[in-house]
C-alpha cells in the first residue's frame, strides 16, 4: 500500500545518509586535491628549474664576473677588452634566459611579480654600462647596482622554492642562502680590487666591506645549519680548508685597516685567495643546486604514489560506504514496507473479516485468523515491532470475540424478552378481540379499540427487537395478501393513524412470506413521517406499478433534513449497518434497513415538494403475486 501523506521513509533515509556521504566524498576530494596539487607543483618546479632557475643562475654568474671586470676597469683604466667580452657573455646569458622564460605559463602571482621585477632590473643594465664607460659612477655604486639585479633574482628564487614538502623546502632555501653568500663573496672580490688599486682601505670601503663580511658569514653559517649531511659535506670540507682560512684572514685584515695605514705585504695574495675560494664555492654551489633539482622528481613521484595509494584506498572506502549505506537503506525500507503491508493486511482484511464473521458466528477464531505476521526482518527494532503487532492482534481478536459473545448474549436476551412479550401481546390481542365481540356498548367498544391499537403497536416494537437481533418474527402468512390490506395493516400499527391517507394501490398482492416484514417496514416509515411533521398535517401513502415491481411513496409535510444528513441516512439504509446503541434515536431506520436487506427492497429518502420528506420504497417484482388473493393465516 503506498503512503497516503507525508514523505516516505525511503526519502528521509536517503536525505539522512546523503549528509555524511557527501561530507565524506568532499573530504576525500579535498585531501586528494591537496596531495595531488602538491605533487603537480613539484613536477612544475622541475620545469621551472630547467626554463627559469638554471638560465637565471647563469645570468647571475655572468653579472658577477661583469661586476668585477667593471670595477677593475674603473679603478685601473685597463681591461676594456676583457670587460667587453664579459658583457657579450652576459648578453648571451640574458638572451637565453628570456627565450626559455617565454615557455613558462600558469605561474603563481608571487612568482610572476618577482619575475617582472627581475626583468625590469635587467633592462637597467644598459644604463649602468654607459655610466661605467663614461666614468660617471663610483666603483661602490657599480657594486651596489649589480647587486640590486642579482638580489632581484634571489627574490624570484624565494618564490620558486615554496614547495609543499617541508624537508625539500628547507634544503632548497638553504642552497639559495648559499647562493646569496656566494654573491656577497663576489662583491667582496670587487671591493678588494678597489682597495688594491688605491693601496689603502678608506673608511667608506671598510664600512661596506665589514657589512659584506658579516652578511656572508651569517648566510654561510645559517645555510650550513639547515643542510642535511648529503649537501653539507663539501661545504664543511671547504670551511676547514686552507683556501677558506686564508680568505678569512684577508677579510679580517681589510676590516681592521685604518684609512692612513698602508696595505700589508700579504695584500698581494688577496686576489688569488678570493679567486681560489670563488672557484671552490662556485663548484660546490653548482653541485648543491643540481642535487636539489634531482631530489624534486623523486619527491613528486613519492607524493603522487602516496596520493594514488591513499586516494585509491579512500575512494574504495567512499564507494564501500555509499554501497553499504544504500544497501542498509534498501533493506530497512524493504523491512518497513513489509511491516506496513502486513499491518495493513491485518487491519483491513484479517481483522475486518473476523469481525464480519463474528457478527453471525461467535465461535472461536481459526488458526488462519490469528496467524502471526509474516515479515522478513533482521533489524531488532523491526522484529520488536512485529512482535508488538502480534500482541496487538491477539488482544484485538480477544476483544472482538468477547464483544461478539457479549453482543450475541445481548441479542439472545433481546430475542427472549421480545418473544415473551410477543406471545403475551398476541394472547392479549386475542382476548381483546373476544371482548370486542362480546360487548355492544359504544363507549366500552371504543376503549377496547384503543387498547387493541396500543397492543398492536407494542407488538411491533417487540418484533423490532427481534429484527435487530437478526431473528425472524413468529408471525407469517401462507397466501399472498392484497397490497391495500398490507398498507392498512401498517397504518394500523401507527399511533397517529388518523393523519395517514392511503391512496388506492394497484390491484397487486404481496407474497405471504414478505407480508409481515413489508408491513413492519411501512409502519416504521409511516410512523417516522407522523413523528417528524406537524400534527395538523397529513401523511400520504401512494403506490404505483413500475417495470421492476411496485413503488410505494410515504410523503410528509414536515421541515425536511439538510442534504448532508439526508445523504448519511440514505447511506445507512443502503449499507445495512450494524445497530449502534449511540444512535438509538434512529431505531426505526435500523429496522427498515434490516428488513429491506432481507427482501432486496430498496428504500430511499428524498426531499418532498411540500417541504418535508418522501420515503420511496421499491418492492421487487419477485415479492408480488400474479393474481390478488384473499389473505389467510
Amino acid at each position: 500500500m503506498p503512503p497516503t501523506r507525508g514523505r516516505p521513509i525511503a526519502l528521509k533515509l536517503l536525505i539522512l545518509l546523503l549528509v555524511p556521504l557527501l561530507s565524506l566524498v568532499g573530504l576525500w576530494a579535498f585531501a586528494a586535491g591537496l596531495t595531488g596539487g602538491a605533487g603537480m607543483r613539484l613536477l612544475a618546479i622541475n620545469d621551472l628549474a630547467t626554463n627559469l632557475a638554471t638560465p637565471s643562475e647563469q645570468v647571475n654568474i655572468e653579472l658577477q664576473n661583469e661586476r668585477l671586470a667593471s670595477v677593475e676597469f674603473l679603478v685601473t683604466g685597463q681591461g676594456a677588452d676583457a670587460m667587453a667580452k664579459q658583457r657579450g657573455r652576459t648578453d648571451r646569458a640574458v638572451t637565453t634566459y628570456r627565450s626559455l622564460g617565454r615557455n613558462l605559463h600558469d605561474l603563481s602571482p608571487e612568482l610572476s611579480t618577482q619575475l617582472t621585477a627581475l626583468n625590469l632590473r635587467l633592462e637597467q643594465l644598459a644604463d649602468l654600462r654607459r655610466g661605467v664607460d663614461r666614468g660617471v659612477i663610483t666603483p661602490l655604486d657599480v657594486i651596489d647596482a649589480y647587486s640590486q639585479i642579482v638580489d632581484a633574482s634571489f627574490r624570484m628564487y624565494d618564490s620558486m622554492v615554496l614547495v609543499p614538502d617541508m624537508a625539500l623546502y628547507q634544503q632548497a632555501r638553504a642552497v639559495t642562502m648559499l647562493g646569496e653568500a656566494k654573491d656577497v663573496l663576489s662583491r667582496e672580490r670587487a671591493l678588494i680590487a678597489i682597495v688594491l688599486a688605491r693601496g689603502r682601505v678608506e673608511a667608506r670601503e671598510r664600512e661596506a666591506f665589514t657589512g659584506m663580511v658579516a652578511t656572508r658569514r651569517l648566510l654561510f653559517s645559517q645555510a650550513l645549519s639547515h643542510l642535511d649531511s648529503g649537501l653539507r659535506g663539501p661545504y664543511e670540507r671547504l670551511s676547514t680548508s686552507p683556501v677558506y682560512k686564508e680568505f678569512l684572514e684577508a677579510e679580517d685584515t681589510i676590516r681592521s685597516q685604518a684609512v692612513a695605514n698602508g696595505l700589508p705585504a700579504t695584500a698581494a695574495t688577496w686576489p688569488v685567495d678570493g679567486e681560489n675560494l670563488w672557484a671552490a664555492v662556485e663548484r660546490n654551489q653548482a653541485q648543491a643546486t643540481g642535487d636539489i633539482v634531482q631530489r624534486v622528481m623523486p619527491t613528486a613521484i613519492g607524493l603522487l604514489v602516496k596520493l594514488g595509494v591513499a586516494g585509491g584506498v579512500g575512494l574504495i572506502a567512499v564507494i564501500a560506504s555509499v554501497l553499504l549505506s544504500l544497501r542498509f537503506r534498501k533493506r530497512l525500507v524493504r523491512e518497513l514496507a513489509g511491516l506496513r503491508d502486513a499491518a495493513t493486511e491485518l487491519a483491513e482484511v484479517r481483522l475486518a473479516g473476523l469481525v464480519r464473521r463474528l457478527r453471525s458466528d461467535s465461535g472461536p477464531p481459526t488458526a488462519a485468523e490469528v496467524a502471526p505476521l509474516e515479515v522478513k526482518a533482521h533489524t531488532s527494532e523491526v522484529v520488536d515491532i512485529v512482535r508488538a503487532f502480534d500482541d496487538v492482534q491477539s488482544t484485538a481478536v480477544e476483544a472482538a470475540v468477547d464483544q461478539a459473545r457479549l453482543r450475541h448474549g445481548v441479542n439472545q436476551v433481546f430475542v427472549n424478552l421480545a418473544r415473551r412479550n410477543q406471545s403475551l401481546l398476541h394472547r392479549q390481542l386475542l382476548q381483546l378481540d373476544g371482548m370486542e365481540r362480546a360487548t355492544e356498548a359504544p363507549e366500552t367498544l371504543a376503549d377496547l379499540f384503543k387498547l387493541d391499537h396500543l397492543t398492536t403497536r407494542m407488538r411491533r416494537h417487540a418484533e423490532s427487537l427481534i429484527i435487530l437481533s437478526d431473528q425472524v418474527p413468529g408471525r407469517g402468512w401462507r397466501n399472498p395478501v392484497p397490497m391495500l390490506d398490507v398498507l392498512r395493516a401498517a397504518v394500523a400499527e401507527v399511533e397517529e393513524y388518523e393523519r395517514v391517507e392511503v391512496m388506492q394501490p394497484p390491484p397487486v398482492a404481496l407474497s405471504g412470506a414478505a407480508v409481515t416484514d413489508v408491513a413492519h417496514l411501512m409502519a416504521e416509515l409511516i410512523e417516522n413521517a407522523t413523528l417528524f411533521s406537524p400534527p395538523q398535517t397529513r401523511v400520504d401513502v401512494r403506490s404505483s406499478i413500475t417495470p421492476h415491481g411496485l413503488v410505494v411513496e410515504v410523503e410528509d409535510r414536515g421541515l425536511g433534513l439538510p442534504r448532508t444528513e439526508l445523504d448519511e441516512l440514505n447511506d445507512r439504509l443502503t449499507r445495512t449497518p450494524e445497530f449502534d446503541l449511540a444512535h438509538s434515536d434512529r431505531l426505526g431506520l435500523f429496522v427498515v434497513a434490516r428488513l429491506a436487506a432481507r427482501h432486496n427492497v430498496k428504500v430511499v429518502l428524498a426531499p418532498s415538494p411540500y417541504g418535508g420528506l418522501t420515503a420511496i420504497v421499491a418492492l421487487p417484482s419477485a415479492l408480488l403475486a400474479d393474481q390478488p388473493a384473499l389473505a389467510g393465516r
